[in-house]
């Protein structure tokens, strides 16, 4: 379990407010903070899902709000709520890869890439896997 001082995640209320942000309100009042992350990896990858299927039937539009919802659940949500004075590399690495995935979504939205959109599951997915986890270790503990 991290400590707050080492975390690579910021203060909790920071991550409800992000949260919020993002416009998803279900859940958000009651949530722990680990739920929190949880919706918006969940968020995330429902948001890909809509781009794609959107991408496929070809409404332009729609993909185009798909996928700045997706962005906007990376920026606003998941890397906002990273604590790079405290977090440790761990915090940098995420940053990193949120940034890269955010330039991926663009040109997937701009060149209707959809194998853009799946590398950007693929990317976020194992980080998605391992916070379900921790959660059922942390409840089992």
């Amino acid at each position: 379990m991290f400590s707050a001082a080492a975390s690579p995640f910021g203060r909790p209320q920071s991550i409800a407010n992000a949260y919020r942000d993002v416009g998803v309100q279900t859940g958000v009042s009651g949530a722990s903070p680990h739920q929190l992350v949880s919706m918006l990896f969940d968020g995330y990858m429902d948001a890909l899902s809509q781009a794609l299927g959107a991408m496929q039937a070809g409404q332009i539009e729609a993909k185009g709000r798909a996928i700045s919802r997706a962005v906007r659940i990376i920026e606003e949500g998941l890397k906002a709520s990273l604590n790079l004075t405290g977090g440790g590399t761990l915090a940098g690495d995420l940053h990193d890869l949120y940034a890269y995935t955010v330039v991926r979504l663009t040109q997937a939205n701009l060149r209707n890439d959809a194998k853009a959109l799946e590398e950007c599951r693929a990317l976020i997915e194992p980080l998605r896997s391992a916070w379900k986890a921790i959660g059922v270790d942390a409840a089992a503990a």
